[in-house]
C-alpha cells in the first residue's frame, strides 16, 4: 500500500500549497533567466551584425599611402605608430564610455557598453588590415572580402592565412558568427570594471582599453611578422613611397 503523502516533510510535498508555491517560484525564476539570457544573445547577435556590416566601410589605407604618411620609417616603426595610434584611440572610446559609468543612474549604460565594443572594433579593425598591408600581407579579392578576413583574424587573434582560401571565402553564416559572438563576449567581460561605481572613470576606461589594444597588437604582428613579405620584393604599385631610413 503506498505511503501516504501526509507523512512526507512538507517541503517535499509537491501536492501542497507550500509546495505548488515552491514549483511555480522555480519555474518562475527559470522562466526570468531564460528571458535575460535570451535578450542577451540577442544583444551579442546584433552587435555582431553591426560589427560585420561595418567592416567593409572602415577606412583602410594601403601601403603606398601609409608610406608617404609616415616617410622614412622602416615597418617595424611604421607597424609601431599605427599601434600608438590605435590604442589611444581605443583609450578615448574607453575614457569616454568610464566617465558615463561614474553617473549616479546611467540607464543608457547597456547601449553605451554596445557602442564601445562597436568602436573599439572598429579601430582594431583598422589596425589589423593596415598591418597587413605593412607586413607586405594584404589579403587577396575585394575590399569586401578583405574586410571579412581582416574580422576573421579580429576573432581570432591572428593574423590571415592568405594561402587558405577557406579563411579568405568564410561564409557570413555559422561558424564565423559564433566565434565573432565570442570574442564579443569576451571584451564585455574585460570591460565590466567601467561598470562598477567604485572602480570606474576616465582613467580605468582608458586604460583598460589601451592595454587590451596593444596586446591584440602584439599577438597579431608576432603572427605576421613570421611570414612577412619585404617591400622590396612586392610589386612596384603596392610598395611606392619614400625609402625608409638606414
Amino acid at each position: 500500500m503506498p505511503a501516504d503523502p501526509t507523512a512526507l516533510p512538507p517541503e517535499r510535498t509537491t501536492g501542497t500549497p507550500q509546495g505548488r508555491g515552491r514549483t511555480a517560484s522555480l519555474a518562475a525564476g527559470a522562466d526570468h533567466g531564460a528571458v535575460r539570457g535570451g535578450r542577451l544573445i540577442a544583444g551579442l547577435t546584433a552587435i555582431a551584425d553591426r560589427i560585420i556590416d561595418t567592416a567593409p566601410r572602415i577606412p583602410v589605407r594601403d601601403l603606398a599611402t601609409l608610406r608617404v604618411q609616415f616617410p622614412g620609417l622602416t615597418p617595424e616603426e611604421l607597424a609601431d605608430e599605427l599601434v600608438e595610434g590605435a590604442r589611444k584611440a581605443t583609450a578615448t572610446v574607453g575614457a569616454g564610455i568610464g566617465a558615463a559609468a561614474m553617473l549616479p543612474v546611467p540607464p543608457a549604460m547597456p547601449y553605451e557598453l554596445a557602442a564601445e565594443i562597436i568602436g573599439v572594433a572598429s579601430v582594431e579593425l583598422k589596425l589589423i588590415a593596415e598591418l597587413h598591408e605593412v607586413y607586405g600581407l594584404r589579403p587577396p579579392g575585394g575590399r569586401r572580402q578583405r574586410a571579412m578576413a581582416t574580422v576573421t583574424a579580429w576573432t581570432e587573434e591572428r593574423g590571415v592565412e592568405i594561402a587558405d582560401p577557406a579563411s579568405l571565402n568564410a561564409a557570413l553564416g555559422g561558424p564565423m558568427r559564433r566565434e565573432l559572438r565570442r570574442q564579443i563576449m569576451k571584451r564585455t567581460l574585460r570591460n565590466l570594471p567601467n561598470l562598477m561605481p567604485f572602480l570606474v572613470g576616465a582613467a580605468v576606461g582608458a586604460a583598460v582599453n589601451r592595454r587590451d589594444t596593444g596586446k591584440l597588437a602584439k599577438k597579431i604582428r608576432k603572427d605576421l611578422r613570421a611570414r612577412q613579405v619585404p617591400w622590396d620584393a612586392l610589386p612596384d604599385a603596392v610598395r611606392a613611397g619614400p625609402p625608409p631610413r638606414g
